[in-house]
């Protein structure tokens, strides 16, 4: 070092090449030379991997996507954030019955993000007429149970809004029933007494009174009641990450809430109660408030 200036400061000993950008100076050499400017390392800013992104299901309007990625990666659909994927990286993701032609499925973690812009095929729905219903079960105008069906729908909201830490629906489903015909299918235009009503977000399927119900994946019971005016016995089990499946007419319920079911497990039997025709389970599902056809899962493998 020169000795300063008085009131100067040391000025550090030119190292020829070290700081006019010599392309001859080998990596080495300018390391060697900025250490010899006093600077231990030169930082540079670290670009980790994206999460890996796997996906299968039925992409189709009232279908789903199963997903592989990181663990514990957040999930965000068309830029909404739905929740996390499972310890072991597995998520699940639902297209509506209305679903829009396409649906952008994100995963984020620390290290970066992964995208896919799943595109969304057309749903086959149908018309479904239904006369000779009793007018309370398609119209009801009386204050009284008005004020039921209203605290019915209240205590079916929190159990539609479970969100078990689980992946259950990885393994996909079996049919609740072993043996039915399929007397309604999912999404159809409901015209209920000749009154268009919302589309049947289930699919019936027709069995005698009393059949067995089979749990068709593991899960966890959020709902659990008998006499309810339109479902009449009506269970809900979230499967995980907030896949809830529907059991709806049932003569007989064997589960309660906060019970743990596994995949094949009986929860009860096939009725006639509440809005229905004819002893049939409609079963239905739900994915954050989404309308999913549950046939569609049945079989379906994990990615």
């Amino acid at each position: 070092m020169e000795r300063p200036a008085a009131g100067g400061l040391c000025r550090p000993r030119r190292i020829p090449g070290a700081l006019d950008g010599n392309p001859e100076l080998s990596g080495l050499d300018r390391r060697a030379a900025l250490a010899g400017l006093g600077v231990a390392a030169l930082w540079r800013p670290a670009f980790a991997a994206a999460p890996g992104l796997t996906l299968s299901g039925r992409f189709q309007q009232g279908g789903f996507a199963m997903g592989r990625t990181a663990p514990r990666a957040q999930i965000f659909v068309d830029d909404v954030a739905e929740g996390l994927a499972s310890q072991a990286g597995y998520f699940v993701v639902g297209f509506d019955r209305d679903a829009g032609p396409e649906a952008r499925i994100r995963v984020v973690t620390e290290d970066g993000e992964a995208t896919h812009v799943a595109v969304i095929a057309p749903g086959d729905f149908n018309i479904q007429r239904i006369d000779g219903l009793p007018e309370d079960q398609v119209a009801p105008q009386d204050e009284a149970l008005l004020a039921r069906i209203a605290a019915e729908v209240e205590r079916k909201s929190k159990g539609f809004a479970s969100l078990a830490d689980l992946d259950d629906f990885r393994q996909g489903f079996i049919t609740p029933v072993k043996t039915y015909r399929l007397s309604a299918r999912f999404g159809g235009q409901r015209i209920l007494n000749g009154e268009p009503k919302k589309p049947h977000y289930g699919d019936d399927l027709a069995a005698p009174v009393g059949t067995p119900i089979r749990a068709p994946a593991g899960g966890v019971v959020s709902f659990a009641e008998t006499g309810l005016h339109f479902d009449g016995g009506l269970t809900l089990i979230d499967h995980g990450q907030g896949l809830i499946t529907c059991y709806l007419h049932q003569s007989r319920i064997d589960v309660a809430v906060g019970d743990t079911v596994r995949r094949g497990q009986v929860i009860g039997a096939v009725g006639k109660e509440g809005r229905a025709t004819g002893p049939h389970l409609c079963w239905r599902m739900k994915w954050h408030g989404r309308n999913l056809d549950p046939m569609l899962m049945v079989g379906a493998k994990q990615p």
